[in-house]
């Protein structure tokens, strides 16, 4: 699996406190075989050392199956209070016999004006 991130500050719906940044992830099946990714973890933190996690199944409502050689993309958004911040995290991944994979995914800033691609 690879997993690529771009990321995106959103002034348009950011005030002071509540910074937004838009962050949109591909995952591709470099592998032999399927997967489906069943869960998510996150560990964010801001720009003042606020650490939080977040776990949840799927992304955006879907667990989607990833045959080989298969891509899926998704956009999602994350707030913090302070920049700059960073995510970093994991997918848990399951093959069609049961065995289950975490997937790292690059960890990226959250911070005015940079975009990143993994």
């Amino acid at each position: 699996m690879h997993v690529g991130v771009t990321v995106g500050f959103m002034p348009e719906h950011s005030s002071a406190g509540q910074q937004v940044f838009q962050y949109q992830i591909t995952i591709e099946n470099r592998s032999g075989d399927t997967w489906q990714l069943l869960a998510r973890h996150w560990d964010i933190q801001d720009g003042n050392g606020r650490l939080f996690s977040v776990d949840g199944e799927g992304v955006i409502g879907e667990q989607p199956l990833l045959r080989p050689g298969a891509k899926y993309t998704y956009d999602s958004f994350v707030t913090i209070e302070i920049q700059p911040g960073h995510m970093r995290g994991y997918y848990v991944m399951q093959d069609a016999w049961g065995e289950r994979a975490q997937v790292p995914i690059p960890p990226f800033h959250l911070s005015l004006g940079e975009r990143v691609l993994n």
